[in-house]
């Protein structure tokens, strides 16, 4: 391998490495804080109580990821072509959210779904390819922000 023929290859590679380390580091979960290194490629919203950062998943979704002026996560919207990986974003709450869906499903429309929670409320819906939602913490939002913010 240290052959200078190889050189091109390990660059390659290290580089290939090092960004699916970033990629599947992305971001944090719903109830969790907002990587520090990340407060700067975020937005400020609403005079401050909010600051959105914008992530694209795996499946080139992307997700607007909203915190806290304190960096606690307390909300996500996404839309893209696959749906966001739930479990990964929910956290601590995708066993409520399952809790909610196992009930919701008694309707037979989970195309267009609302799982609301005391802890967690999930909006999901759309076609094939065109899949838009939000999640939220409803007693985490600061005074003055509400699921209407989260687009």
């Amino acid at each position: 391998m240290s052959h200078p023929a190889f050189r091109p290859f390990l660059v390659v590679s290290a580089t290939l490495v090092a960004l699916l380390c970033v990629q599947g580091d992305a971001h944090a979960e719903l109830g969790g804080v907002q990587p520090a290194s990340s407060a700067s490629a975020s937005k400020t919203l609403l005079n401050g109580a909010l600051r959105m950062r914008t992530l694209t998943d795996s499946g080139n979704t992307t997700l607007n990821e909203y915190a806290t002026n304190t960096g606690e996560i307390v909300a996500y919207a996404w839309e893209g072509p696959t749906m966001p990986d739930l479990r990964e974003l929910l956290g601590r709450y995708a066993d409520s959210y399952q809790t909610g869906v196992a009930a919701a499903s008694a309707d037979g429309n989970l195309h267009a779904s609302r799982v609301a929670r005391p802890d967690v409320i999930v909006e999901s819906g759309g076609p094939m390819r065109g899949y838009m939602g939000r999640a939220w913490l409803p007693a985490a939002l600061p005074p003055g922000v509400s699921p209407a913010d989260f687009q």
